[in-house]
């Protein structure tokens, strides 16, 4: 549930026992308190306001598909895309996973570029890793990709459409993952046994977000700026009145 608190120190608030009528507002979407204590000199009124989770936008209904009960539910689907329930639980696994990998993609993109300017490594940034040599070209690493990430993708498919089924190693028999919810396959791929608690399941899917977001806005400044994000910060520190986004856009 989002939440804003604010500490407001006033002069004069009289007691009162009665939440206010402006914060409670007419439509009754979001949950709002204050309140209040007598006044004095180091009297202070506090008011907390809470969001409903669910609402994207406060006053504004949910689909009923969306209940708030998944990870980061705030009822956000105008194009009424997971209104079927089994595009929903299709939906939920890719963004979980492209979440994931945005947040791979983003700290591969960030930390070389990071470490090699201060001299710990020596490796291409990342708009410029295609130009380097590798032990096969460019075209047979793609084909090597192509053919392990197809066969990732259908296991984890079929572990959507059967959960469980694909818990068996199909090479090394010994090995298997324990009974897990969908999503979160435990073992080996939870070297440190985080809980998957609603919490955590909450955090991670605001911050895959948050990495998808960023990794597109690092693509949209390399193209602008010709630079990664980390030369384009250290760029913006050494004159921050002039090496603007202003400044960009406008070709100065």
């Amino acid at each position: 549930m989002a939440a804003v608190t604010t500490q407001a120190s006033v002069a004069v608030f009289r007691p009162c026992g009665s939440k206010s009528r402006f914060l409670n507002g007419s439509s009754g979407k979001l949950n709002r308190e204050v309140s209040c204590k007598p006044a004095s000199a180091s009297s202070s009124g506090s008011f907390k306001i809470e969001a409903k989770k669910g609402e994207w936008l406060p006053g504004l209904a949910s689909p009923g598909y969306l209940n708030g009960s998944l990870p980061g539910d705030n009822g956000f689907d105008p194009l009424g895309l997971a209104e079927d329930p089994e595009n929903l639980k299709w939906f939920v696994q890719a963004e979980l996973v492209n979440g994931r990998w945005a947040m791979l993609g983003v700290a591969g993109m960030l930390l070389p570029e990071v470490l090699t300017q201060i001299g710990l490594i020596n490796v291409p940034k990342w708009y410029d890793a295609g130009k380097a040599q590798y032990f096969a070209s460019s075209s047979t690493l793609l084909v090597i990709e192509f053919i392990l990430f197809h066969y990732v993708e259908i296991r984890r498919w079929q572990d959507i459409k059967n959960p469980g089924s694909v818990n068996q190693d199909p090479i090394f028999k010994s090995y298997s993952l324990p009974k897990n919810e969908v999503g979160y396959p435990g073992g080996i791929f939870n070297p440190l046994s985080f809980a998957a608690t609603e919490e955590a399941k909450e955090k991670e899917i605001a911050n895959g977000r948050l990495a998808m977001l960023a990794f597109l806005g690092f693509i949209v400044q390399h193209n602008v700026t010709g630079k990664g994000p980390f030369d384009n910060l250290l760029q913006h520190l050494s004159d921050p009145w002039h090496n603007t986004i202003v400044q960009t856009l406008g070709g100065n």
